[in-house]
């Protein structure tokens, strides 16, 4: 008996054990999924600036944590491709200098709203840093939507000088085949100015022996 109790206090243990990681695994899915997805950072919970070793570790750790092939919920390949686009951008350098560089804008914007200096003891507290959160989400929409009216004023220019380039090129084929036309009615052409010539020719001899003939009489 005692053998058996052992075996279900172990087999309690392991649906303990097992639930307890599922939910870790939810946590965080659930995490990755509500975080502000233009910050790499947040989805990646990374503090900006960190070395690009310790991106490699936590994407490493958080990708096996919630890899689809190792949990039933159903959130996980979307979570999954997040934190994976996020390390992606993290790992791009020129993407994490203007992340980071939209980052520190929002500071300096929070330090100059609230007319404090960089020594000010408000910068050290957390109700500062939850600010500059917020601050940096402003900024980096901010960014998002001149990013996307730029990009929309180049696709419309690109479109125009697409539109004229067709137009151009439809002209050429135009003349090339008002060309072709012309040229292959060229013996015909030639065949009717014959014809004609010749009619001329006839009706100006007749024209002329008219004259000859002499009047009767």
């Amino acid at each position: 008996m005692a053998g058996d109790e052992s075996q279900d206090d172990l087999a309690a243990l392991s649906a303990l054990d097992s639930e307890a990681a599922e939910f870790k695994k939810d946590t965080e899915i659930d995490r990755i999924l509500r975080a502000f997805r233009l910050d790499a950072y947040a989805v990646m919970d990374l503090q900006p600036g960190v070395p690009e070793s310790d991106i490699k570790k936590t994407y490493r750790t958080k990708s096996i944590l919630i890899h689809p092939d190792k949990t039933k919920n159903p959130r996980a390949p979307e979570a999954f491709d997040r934190l994976k686009k996020a390390e992606t951008e993290l790992r791009d350098e020129k993407h994490r200098e203007r992340l980071d560089e939209a980052i520190a804008d929002a500071r300096m914007l929070l330090i100059r709203e609230n007319k404090w200096n960089v020594d000010s003891p408000e910068l050290q507290t957390d109700d500062f840093k939850k600010k500059w959160r917020e601050k940096s989400k402003e900024v980096l929409i901010d960014n998002e939507h001149r990013r996307r009216r730029q990009m929309k004023a180049q696709m419309q220019e690109e479109g125009r000088e697409q539109r004229k380039q067709d137009a151009e090129l439809e002209e050429r084929k135009r003349k090339r085949q008002h060309e072709q036309d012309w040229e292959s009615t060229r013996d015909e052409r030639i065949s009717s100015w014959r014809t004609f010539q010749k009619g001329k020719s006839s009706a100006d001899g007749e024209k002329k022996k008219k004259k000859k003939l002499k009047p009767i009489g």
